[in-house]
């Protein structure tokens, strides 16, 4: 524990204030994007082969398969299903909000990650604005006196502030696209199963031949 606290000492004393900032927004991002990771998989995010294969039934007309095959699925987009069967044909933006619903769950979160994601390198370049200053002041107060390598130093610690917020944002970044790709996915699905379960091709094709008959 103690080295642990002597670390953050010193990384305070390297980077300054706005180091440990980014250093507990990374902890807070981490946090974040393991419960997203632990939500999807709980709620079975791009897994719904039951729930298509009830859709594909229902759409050829087979709707007790269909029932059997939902029965089956652990998708969170079941509820959402169950209620397409027993719904009017009319009925698309109710299942849609329904849908939506589930959808705003699964992405509570991922605001939080895209802030991080644009703000981290403009906090990495404000600590480094602020190093530079004081890096300069100390330029200025040794007047004729200056040691290059002083400078330096004070120069090299304003940078790592950059360095450090685009280590955070990066990969921030990239796992928020992953997400949103995830929850774009997602949409497609739901709508392409709700207005096929409302408008199936068996019962269009048996209502043809009911016609011609």
């Amino acid at each position: 524990m103690s080295g642990a606290l002597a670390g953050l000492r010193d990384l305070a004393a390297l980077g300054g204030p706005v180091v440990m900032i980014l250093a507990a927004v990374s902890v807070a991002t981490l946090a974040v994007i393991l419960y997203k990771m632990w939500q999807f998989s709980r709620s079975g995010v791009g897994r719904h082969k039951a729930l298509s294969q009830a859709v594909a039934a229902w759409d050829g007309g087979d709707k007790d398969g269909a029932e059997r095959a939902l029965a089956t699925s652990t998708s969170y987009l079941a509820p959402v299903i169950a209620m397409a069967f027993r719904a009017e044909p009319g009925a698309s933006k109710r299942l849609e909000a329904e849908a939506e619903t589930r959808f705003a769950r699964l992405e509570r979160g991922l605001r939080f990650l895209d802030s991080v994601a644009q703000l981290a390198p403009l906090l990495g370049l404000f600590g480094t604005v602020l190093g530079m200053i004081a890096a300069f002041q100390a330029l200025q107060e040794a007047g004729s006196q200056v040691d290059p390598s002083v400078l330096a130093g004070g120069i090299w610690v304003a940078l790592l502030t950059t360095a450090a917020g685009l280590v955070v944002a990066m990969p921030t970044a990239l796992v928020l696209s992953w997400f949103e790709g995830r929850m774009d996915a997602e949409r497609v699905t739901a709508e392409r199963a709700i207005h096929t379960i409302l408008a199936p091709r068996g019962t269009s094709a048996g209502a043809a031949l009911r016609a011609h008959g």
